[in-house]
């Protein structure tokens, strides 16, 4: 699996979005857009990638929410392409409904969709456990003070991906984590479930 973050140079705010392709840029690797941004530019910029002969350069999008700034691009890749959209929630142009815990193939792996409610309703995390890589969208998984207000639906979610051998975070606008994956993830479950306790206090 090969991660290339697009929007990179923008001019307007937007999220991140990841073109997601094989290793080996096979036939049946499905190209996989991740969110597909605000700026205008990612069209250029996922022609400027090689992603394989005779292949399409975006099999299929994802959203990991419906935000303009994730979205705003979706009708013109749509257009582009014709591919076809999936997201959690119905939408302008979405496809087809994912489920909490579904599989779905993206490029040469397959990922496991986890619905993580806080940011929005109808967030969603993409996790592949071969590769121990999670899409977080825009959940707020680095949490570093307790004096935040946090449901029980948001704990369990957090406790959900704690358990999980995630060692790579691709988020919805910071840089790619890498390291210290597991201290983040213990560091932001401690302080929420400490805000918790405080609120009942």
């Amino acid at each position: 699996m090969k991660v290339v973050l697009l929007n990179k140079n923008n001019t307007v705010y937007t999220s991140n979005a990841y073109l997601v392709l094989g290793n080996w840029n096979r036939l049946e690797d499905i190209n996989t857009l991740i969110d597909v941004g605000a700026d205008g530019s990612i069209i250029s910029e996922i022609e400027n990638v090689h992603s394989g002969v005779g292949k399409n350069k975006v099999d299929q999008i994802i959203l990991t929410h419906n935000h303009f700034d994730h979205t705003k691009n979706l009708a013109a890749i749509k257009k582009q392409y014709n591919t076809k959209v999936y997201a959690f929630s119905p939408g302008d142009f979405v496809d087809e409904l994912l489920k909490d815990g579904q599989m779905i193939s993206i490029a040469d792996m397959v990922f496991q969709v986890i619905h993580t409610p806080n940011h929005s309703s109808d967030s969603i995390c993409l996790y592949c456990e071969e590769e121990g890589v999670l899409f977080s969208g825009d959940a707020p998984l680095r949490i570093t003070s307790i004096s935040g207000s946090y449901s029980n639906d948001f704990i369990r979610t957090i406790e959900r991906l704690h358990r999980l051998n995630i060692r790579t975070i691709y988020s919805g606008h910071d840089l790619p984590l890498k390291k210290g994956v597991k201290e983040m993830l213990e560091m932001t479950l401690k302080n929420v479930k400490t805000a918790r306790l405080l609120m009942m206090i």
